[in-house]
């Protein structure tokens, strides 16, 4: 009898020493950026500024999380738009700079980023530098309709830890320069 009831401490002990090493799973900047610009390629698109088509595709995309202790994403976006005009091809650089909320969403075990806003941008196109607001409006759409339908970050579910923690209810927390998914109390 009292093995049985050393058995059952231990399997509980265990459990409880598991479970402690499993009260956080974090997401780094550096780790976020790196999937982020793995998926550089899905974010192109075709559009118009007025009549004129165009293509707009992301070059580089750099992320921020929670800066100043803000609970908030910052994405730093460098963008090419092609515009097409009598048989003649414009690029144009933009450089982005927008915010928004991150959520997890437990169905799919993953981040996304949501209620992105336009913080500051400014284009260089031939000669010109300053604001084009409709270009910077059709890349932050762009990329807004991206994130709204893909995660920036899903769980590993090879991972032991991912997988046995995305079992439970998790909570997201911002911490300086990462992600933070913890069990809900």
């Amino acid at each position: 009898m009292k093995a049985i009831i050393a058995a059952c401490m231990t399997l509980i002990l265990t459990g409880c020493a598991t479970l402690s090493q499993l009260s956080t799973y974090t997401i780094s900047n550096a780790e976020l950026e790196r999937l982020l610009d793995s998926r550089l390629g899905e974010l192109q698109t075709q559009a118009s500024l007025g009549n004129i088509p165009l293509t707009l595709s992301v070059d580089d995309i750099d992320a921020n999380i929670g800066p100043d202790g803000r609970d908030v994403i910052q994405l730093g976006t460098l963008a090419t738009a092609n515009i097409s005009v009598f048989g003649f091809n414009y690029p144009a650089k933009l450089n982005l700079s927008l915010e928004g909320t991150p959520y997890y969403d437990s169905e799919k075990k993953a981040i996304f980023v949501r209620s992105l806003s336009l913080l500051d941008s400014s284009v260089d196109a031939g000669g010109y530098k300053g604001n084009l607001a409709p270009l910077s409006n059709e890349v932050m759409t762009l990329i807004n309709g991206y994130l709204a339908s893909n995660p920036v970050y899903t769980l590993d579910q090879s991972n032991s830890t991912a997988r046995l923690l995305s079992n439970v209810p998790l909570d997201l927390t911002i911490e300086q320069g990462r992600l933070a998914l913890k069990p809900r109390q």
